[in-house]
């Protein structure tokens, strides 16, 4: 039995401005489902947002009131970081990904989110013959809506069948063209949580050097392949990385999802010390400096962005990271809740009709992580997006994603205890429904 009526729904959709839900962004379902259930009292199953769902790290907090009662938001923040967190982000990506990046290339951004938007930017202008950047789908659509707002065309592939050697000759063909100025990817991956290995790595490198294009890896979901354990600084095994295998890089992270500090929009982007000092003459022409994309990004696309990122939140994020460096913060077991909820939400899906549609890494199953991916039968995913919608659940259609598969993003984060129950029944019904 459907717990919102279509008309209500059609409605709250007109109301709300949103006349596919196909295309319908993360933001605009959250907005829509909150719609409909403010109006009825009734409430959501929200498996759209992906806000952090656990408690943010108190080592964080303390440490950003503590420079809060220093005074420091009485100046500006210098727009290269503190360099305390400089030192502490080189650290960090040393612990947990073995990789060597110096201070100095380490910058703090206003998330990976505002460090992609810059990154972006700028990648785009390094050689006037390369205009595009190659994704490798699915991938996180703000990145693609980015690219939209800054003019910078992009060309893309789903991954989905191309996994392992396959990847290679998927990738040589989009960058044979000779006119890619970076790859984009997320690892883990939003929103299909694969895990692309050592050996992907490797292609993606050699590929990336062969062609001269840079790589943009988004490390957002830090060390939650909870398959192995990643948990112990300076110890193999290591997270995988880009930067294992190639100097030709840039690595984001977050400090959202490792130390649920989301509402602090602090990030890193840590560029190779080959590329931060590797100079362009696009760059030079564009900026009349020497055209080093490290300090051209400081100095020219932080500077004229966001002028830097807020000085107490780098206190509060150097803190969380030496506090894992020194293995006084375990930031790997914190979020394995994460790993529970999705066993749980994908045992409650497949029990009632769905299957998981990226559901494995090369012979592997997928992990269980921050999300998933499900299917129903033969529905599209803005049909199923719809349907689902009628019996109170929120999701995102995979779709938006640049997923050819017909399918729903699920994001783990916002369940409840008291959400579960709840599910199954709505789930259990829309089967019935379809049956």
């Amino acid at each position: 039995m459907k717990v919102y009526s279509e008309d209500l729904v059609r409605k709250h959709m007109g109301e709300a401005h949103i006349p596919d839900l196909a295309s319908a962004t993360i933001g605009q379902m959250m907005c829509l489902a909150h719609s409909i259930a403010d109006s009825t009292g009734i409430p959501f199953i929200h498996l759209e947002q992906g806000d952090p769902g656990l408690p943010a790290s108190v080592i964080g907090i303390n440490a950003e009131i503590e420079a809060l009662k220093r005074g420091v938001p009485g100046k500006y923040p210098p727009s290269a970081g503190l360099p305390e967190l400089k030192e502490a982000g080189s650290r960090f990506l040393k612990a947990f990904l073995n990789i060597d990046i110096k201070p100095e290339s380490v910058v703090p951004v206003s998330g990976t989110v505002g460090g992609s938007f810059m990154s972006l930017l700028l990648l785009a202008q390094t050689d006037v013959k390369k205009n595009k950047i190659l994704f490798i789908d699915p991938c996180f659509p703000l990145q693609q809506a980015q690219c939209r707002m800054l003019g910078i065309q992009w060309r893309e592939f789903d991954i989905f069948s191309v996994r392992g050697e396959k990847l290679r000759a998927a990738l040589e063909k989009e960058l044979a063209h000779g006119d890619i100025a970076a790859i984009a990817y997320s690892n883990p991956n939003n929103p299909a949580w694969i895990c692309l290995d050592d050996s992907e790595l490797r292609i993606i490198a050699e590929l990336a050097d062969k062609y001269d294009a840079i790589v943009l890896e988004d490390q957002a979901y830090f060390c939650m392949d909870f398959r192995r354990d990643l948990s112990h600084p300076f110890e193999a095994p290591f997270a995988p990385s880009i930067a294992n295998y190639t100097s030709n890089c840039i690595v984001m992270t977050s400090a959202s999802k490792v130390f649920s500090y989301a509402g602090g929009r602090i990030g890193l982007v840590c560029i190779s010390d080959k590329l931060y000092n590797r100079e362009f003459p696009a760059l030079a022409e564009r900026y009349g400096n020497s055209g080093a994309y490290g300090p051209t990004f400081i100095d020219y696309v932080v500077e004229n962005n966001t002028c830097g990122t807020s000085c107490a939140t780098q206190w509060a994020y150097t803190a969380m990271l030496n506090a894992s460096i020194e293995g006084k913060l375990c930031f790997v077991e914190d979020m394995k809740e994460y790993g529970r909820r999705a066993a749980r939400l994908k045992k409650i899906f497949t029990d009632n009709g769905f299957h998981i549609v990226y559901s494995h890494d090369l012979k592997d199953e997928i992990g269980d992580g921050f999300f998933f991916t499900v299917g129903y039968g033969d529905l599209s995913g803005a049909e199923l997006i719809a349907r689902l919608l009628y019996y109170g659940v929120s999701c995102v259609n995979l779709a938006n994603f640049g997923s050819k598969e017909k399918g729903l993003r699920i994001c783990t984060s916002n369940m409840k205890e008291e959400d579960y129950p709840v599910l199954e029944e709505r789930l259990r019904a829309f089967n019935e429904d379809r049956e």
